[in-house]
Formats: C-alpha cells, sequence, structure tokens
C-alpha cells in the first residue's frame, strides 16, 4: 500500500465545527459556557497521527491530533474532502475519554476474502479493506489515576469505511458510557440535501422520509443518505450493533453531525459495558450515484461471520396468510364473530399456498391476548397455546401434507420480559409443529418498552434502540436457533447487518410498510418506495408485504401504486421471505398480473442496481440463485418517466423470452391504476429496453434463457 501526502483542506473545511452558530437560542448561555465555547473556536494545528487508503486508492482516512491532543478524523475521496475533521471519543462515567491522548503503537493490515451467504441479494461478497489500529493512552494524572487505554480501528474499503473503538481490558473493570463524541462533518456541508426520519419520536422507525438541506435536520435515525453539492452520495449508519445503544445523529453547530445514544432506563448511561469490549462499527457509505450506495457490501462485510451454524433449515420463499383481512378491518385479531384465525379460514389460506407454489401461511390473532385493549397490556398475551377456534396441531399437519409451512406470529405489545420467560416453551411448541419462522412484533410507543427484571418486581421502561432491547433481540435469535426457527422481526431494532452472524434473522420491519397504504394518514406516497432503496434498504432485507393488486385498503382508500409497481416491489424491495399479501380473491380477479408473483424468486445469486435516484426511480436485476433466468423491477414516483435500460446484466452469448409485466398507456395510481400489460419478446445483453413509468408506477420483467 503507497503512502499519499496530505491534501490540505481549504480554509472554510478545515474548522467546520469550531464557528458559533448564528442561528437564535432559547437559552442563556452561563460565562464558563460561553468561554468554552470561545476556545473551541480558536484555530489550532492538527498534526497527522495516521493516514491509510483503500485498496484501490478511492478512499483515503487520516487521523490527526488536534489542540490539546483531542483525536479527530477525516476522509477524502481521490483527493477531494468528503469528512472534515470530525472528533472522536466518550464522555464516561468517571470524566471525558477525548483529551489528552497519547498514540503508543500502530499496525496495519489488507484483507481480500470471498464468503459465501447462505441466502441473500447475492450468493458471494467480496470482503476487500485495509485497515489501521491506533493505539491510544491517557497521560496519567498521578500514580493513583493511571490513564486509560483505547483502540481505534479504521476499515477502509473503495465504496465506504468502517471505525469502531476498542476498549481493552484495564483497571476500569466497568465502563459506562454517558455520551459517544464521534462526529461526522461533511465538507460540503452547506450544499448537502439530506434524506432522513426523526429519531425519539413515539411511532418508532414508521415516518415518511423528509428531504431538506442538511442544515434543517434536527436528530435523525440512521441510515441517513446525503447527497452533496457535487453529486456525491454518501450514508451513515451502524454495523454490528451488539450490546449497546442505536446511533441517532443530532445536528450540532456549523451543521457538524454527532452521534446520539439510544437512552436506556439508567438515563445518566446508555450503554453499560464491562471490559474488554468494542462498540459497533460507525459507518460512511461513499458513491458517485444513488445505485452505489445500493450496490455496496460494506454493512453485512463489517460484521462477524456466522456463529449459529448450519441454516440450511431456513428455505427462502414467499407466504400467504391472515393480515391483510386484519388492516382492511374484515376481519379481526381478537375472538368474536370476525376473528382471522380460525381453522377454517386457515386452511382456505394452506390450500391457496398449495395450489400456487408458496410455501407460507401467516397467522395473526392465533392466541390468547388479543381481546380488549391489547396495545397498552401484553401481559396477558400467551405465546404456548391457541385459541379454542385454533387447532394449531391439526393445521400444521394439514399444512404440511400439502408442502406448507404455517409462519409463527409472536405479538409482545412490548411486555418484552413477560414474552422472555414463555419464549423456549413458545418455541418449542413451534418447533414440534414444523413452524420453522416466526414473525415477533413490538407494537407500543417508543421508549414504551416493558422491562420486568424478575417476576413480581418493578417494570422499567426502555427503547426499542437500547442496549437492553439489542441483547433481547440476540436472546431471541439464539433460542430460536436452536430450534431451528428463523426470525422476522416487526418494531424492530435497526438492522446493522448482523444477518451475517445470525443468519435465522432472515427480515424485519423498521419502516413505513404496506399497512401505512390500507389506512395511513397520510398513505404512503408514490415516491417512498423509491426512497427506501436508498435509505431504509441500505440497513439490510424488509419484510414490506407487497403485492395488494386490488390497489384499495381500507374504506376504498386508494393506493399510490399502479398494478404494474406492485408486481416490480418483489425485485425492487429486497427480502428472503416475501408476503403475498392480498386477499386470496382478489388475486383471481388479475391473473395475468398474479403470474409474475408465482414467478418471481426470493433469493438471489448476483443483484446489480441498474439505475436510480433518491426518491425518483429505482431499477434493479436480480439472477435466481441456482438458475438462469433474471428478474428486472423499476419502480418511480408521482410523474411519468421514461427510463432507458441498458440489459448489459444479462450473460453474455445467451437470448431471453423478455415475460414483461408493465404500465399501460395512461396508467396513473389516482385515475387509471389498472392500465396494465403482459407481453413478451426476445433480447440479449447487448439490447436497450425503454421502460414507461406511469405515475405511481412500475415495471416488472423476467428473462428466461432460450
Amino acid at each position: 500500500m503507497r503512502d499519499r501526502r496530505l491534501t490540505a483542506l481549504p480554509a472554510r473545511h478545515a474548522r467546520a465545527d469550531r464557528t458559533p452558530s448564528r442561528r437564535p437560542r432559547t437559552w442563556h448561555l452561563s460565562a464558563l459556557t460561553a468561554l468554552l465555547a470561545f476556545a473551541t473556536a480558536l484555530p489550532a494545528t492538527a498534526a497527522t497521527l495516521a493516514r491509510i487508503a483503500s485498496p484501490g486508492d478511492v478512499l483515503t482516512v487520516t487521523l490527526e491530533s488536534q489542540h490539546e491532543d483531542r483525536l479527530a478524523y477525516r476522509v477524502e475521496r481521490k483527493g477531494t474532502p468528503v469528512i472534515a475533521p470530525s472528533r472522536l471519543g466518550f464522555v464516561l462515567g468517571d470524566g471525558r475519554l477525548e483529551r489528552n491522548l497519547e498514540l503508543v503503537g500502530q499496525s496495519s493490515r489488507s484483507v481480500d476474502q470471498t464468503w459465501e451467504q447462505p441466502w441473500g441479494e447475492r450468493r458471494l461478497t467480496r470482503n476487500r479493506y485495509n485497515e489501521l489500529r491506533a493505539r491510544f493512552a491517557e497521560k496519567p494524572v498521578d500514580a493513583r489515576h493511571p490513564g486509560r487505554r483505547i483502540d481505534l480501528v479504521f476499515r477502509v474499503y473503495d465504496d465506504g469505511i468502517g471505525f469502531r473503538y476498542e476498549f481493552p481490558e484495564q483497571a476500569a473493570k466497568e465502563v459506562r458510557i454517558r455520551q459517544e463524541l464521534t462526529e461526522f462533518a461533511l465538507a460540503d456541508a452547506a450544499r448537502t440535501t439530506a434524506w432522513w426520519i426523526p429519531a425519539f419520536e413515539w411511532n418508532r422507525e414508521e415516518y415518511l422520509y423528509s428531504r431538506t438541506p442538511l442544515q434543517q435536520i434536527g436528530t435523525a435515525q440512521t441510515p441517513l443518505t446525503l447527497r452533496t453539492g457535487d453529486g456525491l452520495h454518501v450514508s451513515i449508519h451502524e454495523a454490528a450493533l451488539v450490546d449497546y445503544a442505536g446511533m441517532n445523529l443530532a445536528r450540532g453547530d456549523g451543521d457538524v453531525l454527532r452521534a446520539a445514544l439510544t437512552p436506556g432506563n439508567d438515563h445518566s448511561a446508555p450503554v453499560v459495558r464491562a471490559t474488554p469490549f468494542t462498540t459497533p462499527w460507525r459507518t460512511i457509505q461513499v458513491g458517485e450515484r444513488a445505485g452505489d450506495l445500493a450496490q455496496s457490501s460494506l454493512i453485512l462485510n463489517l460484521n462477524e461471520p456466522n456463529a449459529i451454524g448450519d441454516v440450511s433449515w431456513f428455505t427462502p420463499a414467499k407466504y400467504v396468510g391472515v393480515w391483510w383481512s386484519l388492516h382492511l378491518e374484515t376481519e379481526t385479531w381478537g375472538t368474536g364473530p370476525k376473528h382471522g384465525a380460525t381453522t377454517a379460514n386457515t386452511r382456505r389460506y394452506i390450500d391457496f399456498a398449495a395450489a400456487n407454489g408458496f410455501r407460507g401461511v401467516l397467522v395473526e390473532g392465533w392466541n390468547p391476548g388479543w381481546d380488549g385493549n391489547w396495545f397498552a397490556n401484553g401481559w396477558g398475551f400467551d405465546f404456548t397455546r391457541a385459541t379454542p377456534d385454533f387447532d394449531l396441531e391439526g393445521l400444521a399437519k394439514y399444512a404440511a401434507g400439502k408442502g406448507v409451512h404455517l409462519v409463527g406470529h409472536h405479538e409482545t405489545a412490548c411486555a418484552v420480559s413477560h414474552y422472555e420467560r414463555q419464549l423456549p416453551a413458545a418455541l418449542d411448541l413451534y418447533a414440534r409443529n414444523g413452524v420453522d419462522v416466526v414473525k415477533t412484533g413490538y407494537v407500543c410507543d417508543a421508549g414504551d418498552i416493558q422491562r420486568q427484571d424478575r417476576a413480581g418486581g418493578p417494570v422499567v421502561r426502555e427503547w426499542h434502540e437500547g442496549q437492553w432491547m439489542s441483547n433481547h433481540h440476540l436472546r431471541v435469535l439464539e433460542a430460536a436457533a436452536k430450534r431451528h426457527v428463523a426470525v422476522n422481526s416487526h418494531e424492530p431494532i435497526k438492522d446493522t447487518g448482523l444477518r451475517r452472524t445470525y443468519p435465522n434473522w432472515v427480515s424485519r420491519e423498521g419502516a413505513r410498510g404496506m399497512e401505512f397504504a390500507a389506512w395511513g394518514n397520510p398513505p404512503n406516497p408514490p415516491e417512498h418506495e423509491a426512497t427506501l432503496v436508498f435509505t431504509r434498504m441500505l440497513a439490510g432485507p424488509m419484510d414490506f408485504t407487497p403485492g395488494i393488486v386490488s390497489l384499495k385498503g381500507r374504506n376504498g382508500q386508494l393506493l399510490r401504486s399502479t398494478l404494474a409497481k406492485q408486481l416490480a416491489l418483489y425485485v425492487v424491495l429486497y427480502s428472503p421471505i416475501q408476503m403475498v399479501a392480498d386477499l386470496p380473491e382478489h388475486y383471481a380477479e388479475h391473473p395475468d398480473a398474479f403470474r409474475f408473483i408465482q414467478d418471481v424468486a426470493v433469493d438471489w445469486e448476483e443483484s446489480v442496481v441498474v439505475d436510480g435516484e433518491v426518491g425518483e426511480y429505482a431499477t434493479i436485476a436480480r439472477k435466481v440463485r441456482g438458475g438462469d433466468a433474471w428478474f428486472l423491477g423499476s419502480v418511480g414516483d408521482d410523474r411519468p418517466r421514461s427510463l432507458r435500460t441498458p440489459l448489459s446484466f444479462l450473460e453474455p452469448g445467451r437470448r431471453y423470452r423478455a415475460e414483461i409485466y408493465r404500465d399501460g398507456a395512461g396508467a396513473d395510481w389516482e385515475k387509471n391504476p389498472f392500465a396494465f400489460v403482459r407481453e413478451t419478446r426476445e433480447v440479449g445483453r447487448d439490447d436497450v429496453l425503454t421502460l414507461e413509468l406511469g405515475r405511481g408506477g412500475g415495471q416488472a420483467i423476467r428473462f428466461v434463457p432460450l
């Protein structure tokens, strides 16, 4: 690896976080605070401590020491600043760990390996990076207060970086992290556009994305997607969130983004750990186009390899179930005359799944606890037995005889300790009945997770993305893996790539899904899915539940989608389990469209982001794992689009039959949503297709080798 000369930053970027904001404040600074603010605004020289470039010399990270030996890092792409000097460090229970840090050692290494996903958007993933490890020690105050030690590890890829803190074993056996001081100072902050959703709000991650200048961000969840004035695309997120609080991003003076850890019930310290330990990776993905972000495997690569062993018992598949009718309110979760989870109704769905080649049948509302105000009383749920009108054992046998499996459902209503006490018996019940996937749920207001460390003890409140819930999800995964059960979490903690380490964590929600199209106020807009591709989906698979061919929700509310777009979502929004979410009778009304849903795969050899812009359109092609066919999906926003799409992803020297499912003439989600054409043509990799998308439209194509 060749060394590169330090590139001087322009003056306007050199201290991007040091100029006090001129925005009006609603509080008054004390004399001491004012003095500190003035002091940090003073110019200071920075000494370079270490530098490391990516394998292709695309990205360079420079680690430097600033005033009072404070640590900072910066990132350049081909010599152009991307991240201006950004501070590092912590506020701990025994004081700040950011000043008087001395470099006591450093090492580097290069890694280039390829690993195989047991399931995924691609089978083989290349993990190629250069790593810098820098060891720091605090200058000791006196003999009774020896300096603390900390390592910084940077992994630099051509398409992004990951860095984390490592606390070695030391005199302080316990570390209480009150605040993480990690910063992300965009070098081009004044001209940067952001797509973001708010943090610490009641509806968890289920918000529409705002597109604003970076200066208008409040506190945002990650992944946070940014586009600089020069068109560079950047995503800030985290990887391998284990035994730690989730990171949000708060905008501070100088428009610097700072880590804001999710609180725990001990509000003085969001994270409490025993040494030695590592933090999650802080990640920055960088690409020239939006598609580069979606193509990246950075988040997965920063996670540890498979820790649970063989998962060949999990089969990626499509599933149907008692779900959409509940959101339409034609059936209910609770028992009574409209109860959806009955033996007779479930047999109907099993028959439908078997007749159409779908493996799974989800049934929500099968167990006691749904009657009454379950949202406020998750302590009433019983996960070890069924309601009297639901024959779990008989239905499991009936399904198995038709090559179908039941998909389990555990809604906790956030009484999480109550759920954990029943978890072994609940999973044993599923395992005995061949239920190898369970959808878990944590419906409640954010910050209202109910934790009770001992039966009869006090109940305290936690956040969905706090340290305690981080550990809860891993406890569920480990218990489920022992019984060969995969987990699909709803109202979850964010995805940080842990599906590599725990490949039975197959999907999750964590964004506004299809149910908001049924009853949302406002409903999901036409650009929603084209936004998700370059924001939420950068974190990992989403159980979006597509395929609503009726295009209507509760009380006739229109979906902001054409018929063809509902098909394209199966390719565009990746998940190894995809729901065929509409009612069986609605599919009978649209047999041409239903054919694509029957044919589309869910597990892939390769995925290619052909083109796209955040919130405007996205075109993605995927090759079937274990086969030669390709599928393509393209979705747009609220205006008609004509997209010129090269087919260079197809194999050379082969011809294909393109089975095209597209918007018809005048297709429009509001005025003409069922304008739809199914047609075929012969194509090869040298051909270019023009995709015509209507308002809220889409196109889906299956390429079959001739």
